[in-house]
């Protein structure tokens, strides 16, 4: 598999998670953690259809400290993020949270083999302003708190190292996703008959919303991802998570929850523009590289 197309796979991941709000909303009243439960349930069973092709062997060739790993950071990840927003329902903690695409390109640099560029760095301070100007302009009531902010940033930091990490695993097969889905799915079941009332979605369209989350943001999602952070372009990839939230919000606009602003015009043009900037370092690095190798 090339580099090129590694990271557009890596890219859908992205776009699968700009529904992840619209189908949330949709989902309601369920609790956090049984609809983590469902979602990875179902992200599982779709990791079972994946792992099939090649088959169920190659789950016994992974480490189980390599399970533990993934495991422990697609829950973490979760438990942490919904309990930043439990504590401090606002704005300022959707952005905190959202900077784990920068602290991925920075984190990249101590990989081997890859090098950041100050062009990485200014695209993904670009782009990050621009997803400023989508979580802040964002209508949120509640107060802040420390430890809801704190928490925020721990669960981007958790989300940069594991993808980071992704890179380093690189020989382990992506298969391993749908281990780490089934485990994620049983202590957040577990989480939730500890803490929280079990309520069901209302309806067609709250199960429909339920199934779309589990078969794209919450499932198929981390194997496309695992795909690009292992062998794509990692400074990219992480400047490009940035159309995320953008997208999500034009996704909230298209269904009638969100309106249009100069605002999300503003982010469009700085995401853009800071993706741009980092495709064409990347670009850069890659000529640069082949015209080494002819010498």
């Amino acid at each position: 598999m090339t580099r090129s197309r590694a990271t557009a796979i890596g890219f859908t991941a992205v776009l699968m998670w700009a529904l992840l709000a619209l189908f949330t909303i949709g989902s309601a009243p369920v609790p956090p953690f049984l609809l983590n439960a469902l979602c990875f349930a179902i992200g599982g069973i779709i990791g079972l259809i994946w792992t099939a092709r090649r088959g169920f062997g190659v789950l016994r060739s992974v480490s189980w400290r390599v399970y533990a790993f993934g495991s422990l950071a697609l829950f973490g990840y979760h438990a942490l993020y919904f309990s930043a927003f439990r504590l401090s329902p606002t704005a300022e903690t959707g952005l905190i949270a959202y900077l784990w695409p920068l602290f991925i390109v920075l984190l990249s640099g101590l990989l081997p083999g890859e090098r950041l560029g100050f062009w990485h760095i200014l695209g993904a301070l670009i782009a990050f302003a621009g997803a400023a100007l989508i979580v802040l302009g964002r209508e949120q009531g509640g107060e802040g708190s420390a430890l809801g902010l704190g928490l925020a940033f721990l669960c981007a930091l958790t989300w940069a190292g594991y993808s980071v990490a992704s890179r380093r695993l690189g020989a382990v097969p992506t298969e391993s996703v749908t281990v780490f889905c089934l485990v994620t799915a049983a202590l957040s079941l577990a989480v939730h008959l500890m803490v929280e009332p079990t309520l069901w979605p209302q309806g067609v369209f709250g199960w429909a919303s339920v199934l779309a989350l589990g078969l794209g943001p919450v499932g198929l999602a981390f194997f496309t991802w695992d795909v690009g952070m292992k062998r794509g372009d990692i400074q990219l990839l992480g400047v490009a998570s940035y159309a995320a939230p953008l997208l999500s919000t034009l996704a909230l606009v298209a269904a009638g929850i969100a309106k249009p602003s100069v605002a999300i015009l503003a982010a469009a043009v700085l995401i853009t523009t800071g993706a741009a900037l980092a495709a064409w370092a990347s670009a850069k690095r890659v000529k640069s590289s082949d015209d080494q190798s002819l010498l």
